[in-house]
């Protein structure tokens, strides 16, 4: 979807520290990244800071782009473009500021804000991930075809957004969150406390015994992998504490939205020590207090990384039903299923095609 069109929209990476601008046209950056200080800490800097970035964008460019698009952190009144609330990153915003509506006045042209959760999901549902699998299980003759996609960023926080048949599912509120889930081990405790950065760097320093360690989860998954000096069964065991509780996390997502699973974010490089305890999370099983055993998930849970578990996820499980009173068989797959995949455009890449594809289909709503 709009890999041939040649309209042009503005974006920008909007970090605590940097604001860094481009633009797009047909899913593909057109100009050099400009970068600029933020300056979060003083609303009028700020805004000056993302008015002078955007119109060096402008001034780059042979013809004017139709929108501007791009990820802010919440809390947010996203489709009236308000930003407002408790930001860490960008403090001057709290009070509620209208940064929507103020850079369509400065340039004349529609403004979309989104969160990045929101933006990564739709940016692989529609161009990465979601059609690249759709597109192998149509290779490998399988009528199975799936249209729901949750995305999960795992960072400094736990993101989340959800794509329901292409569409951005936004909220009522602009509050679809699953950093508040409760903790899988801690139930008083937030999720992301056991699903982020802090997480692992906070547990590999419990289980090496040096909690001043000052490692990077690269560095962690670097001592993990043995390239690098440290307690690497410390190392392992943190990105399995990782990989444990944001299973339980999608778990309740999933079973809820009923669709397949894209992780991304700096932390899914060590996917290889998240995803045996991610798995065998989602794999498990609950009770009832009849002692009954239920699966902690209604849908039989595919690695789509594997090629192996690929082939069986897209043979499914046919059967022949007789039709009632007629001497007649029609196929039935039995099989629920789902399935976890990691990001196929990459984060940031996933996030300005989100941008860039959501801004051209809202203008394209407006015209029917």
């Amino acid at each position: 979807m709009y890999r041939y069109d040649n309209r042009i929209v503005a974006t920008l990476d909007a970090g605590g520290t940097n604001f860094v601008f481009g633009a797009m046209q047909a899913r593909e950056y057109i100009i050099d990244p400009i970068s600029i200080p933020a300056k979060a800490h003083d609303l009028d800097l700020c805004l000056q800071s993302m008015v002078e970035g955007f119109s060096k964008v402008f001034e780059q460019l042979k013809q004017k782009p139709v929108a501007i698009s791009f990820a802010f952190p919440g809390p947010a009144d996203y489709p009236n473009g308000i930003i407002g609330g408790y930001l860490p990153n960008f403090p001057s915003f709290r009070e509620g500021v209208a940064l929507g509506t103020f850079l369509e006045k400065k340039f004349g042209v529609p403004v979309f804000i989104n969160n990045d959760g929101d933006l990564f999901t739709y940016g692989e549902a529609l161009c990465g991930v979601l059609p690249d699998i759709n597109s192998r299980l149509r290779a490998m003759g399988s009528n199975k075809r799936f249209h729901n996609l949750i995305g999960y960023t795992l960072g400094t926080g736990l993101g989340i957004g959800i794509v329901i048949d292409g569409r951005l599912n936004r909220g009522d509120n602009s509050c679809v969150e699953t950093f508040c889930l409760r903790h899988r081990d801690m139930p008083d405790i937030i999720v992301e406390e056991g699903a982020s950065i802090r997480a692992v760097q906070r547990i590999y320093g419990e289980l090496s015994g040096n909690r001043n360690h000052g490692f990077t989860p690269k560095d962690i998954c670097e001592i993990a992998d043995g390239t690098k000096e440290g307690n690497s069964d410390a190392a392992r065991k943190a990105f399995a504490s990782l990989g444990r509780i944001t299973g339980n996390a999608i778990a309740t997502a999933v079973t809820i939205t009923d669709g397949l699973v894209v992780i991304g974010g700096g932390v899914a490089g060590a996917k290889h020590w998240i995803m045996p305890a991610l798995l065998e999370e989602l794999r498990s099983s609950i009770h009832t207090l009849g002692g009954e055993e239920v699966g902690l998930m209604q849908m039989k849970v595919f690695d789509l990384e594997d090629p192996e578990e690929f082939k069986t996820f897209a043979k499914g499980e046919i059967k022949k039903i007789k039709v009632y009173g007629e001497d007649e068989y029609v196929d039935y797959d039995c099989m629920k299923r789902t399935g976890i995949a990691f990001s196929k455009l990459g984060t940031n890449k996933a996030v300005s095609v989100g941008a860039y594809a959501f801004a051209l289909s809202q203008l394209d709503k407006k015209r029917h």
